[in-house]
């Protein structure tokens, strides 16, 4: 039996789970995904199950799943230690600020710095050891965080996905990142991009 490659199937399977907590935020309830393996081709197809929230968990007697094979156990465990990794490399960037210095940098309290993370005002990525690190480069010429920050954090539904989605090129921005736009004053389209990749279109 011919397996499929790990890193297109750990690729396919964080790509549907991406999908499914987008589908779930969106429809209120639960979703979940399944992956369907064909005994004899050893084919893998993953999908979306969206689960409907007026009918009880209990109404229907439902199968447990088992634990993960070792194989696919270990791919995950490799997937999230190089997830760590990387947030760590991001973190310990010299233009990420911690709190003070990017609180010294706006001129304002650390509490008044917290309090504009958590309304989407600034962005701050969460790193389990380092706490809270602002990117330096979110402020504008005059020193002000970019405008569309907060637009950005309601599109996107997280830091992490905002900090992703500025530092990566998108075909709808031209070929440019979402930071390089807003540095020309490209305001409405970065946020038109940013709702396409929120809608699933991933150009």
């Amino acid at each position: 039996m011919k397996l499929p490659r790990k890193a297109d199937f750990e690729k396919a399977l964080l790509n549907q789970y991406i999908k499914a907590v987008k589908l779930s935020r969106k429809a209120g309830h639960k979703v979940s995904f399944r992956v369907a393996v064909d005994p004899r081709a050893g084919a893998q197809t993953i999908s979306i199950v969206e689960e409907d929230p007026l009918i009880s968990e209990s109404a229907f007697p439902v199968e447990e799943a088992g634990e993960p094979d070792d194989e696919l156990q270990a791919a995950l465990t490799a997937a999230r230690e190089r997830g760590r990794r990387r947030v760590a490399e991001i973190l310990g960037e010299d233009d990420m600020l911690n709190a003070d210095a990017f609180s010294d940098l706006l001129g304002v309290s650390r509490v008044t710095v917290n309090a504009k993370r958590q309304n989407g005002q600034v962005l701050g990525l969460d790193g389990a050891k380092r706490g809270f690190r602002f990117p330096a480069w979110q402020l504008d010429q005059d020193g002000r965080p970019y405008a569309a920050l907060p637009k950005l954090h309601e599109i996107l539904g997280g830091a992490w996905a905002v900090y992703r989605f500025l530092v990566s090129p998108h075909g709808a921005l031209d070929g440019r990142t979402g930071l390089d736009s807003l540095k020309r004053g490209q305001d409405s389209e970065v946020i038109a991009a940013a709702v396409g990749i929120a809608r699933g279109d991933f150009r």
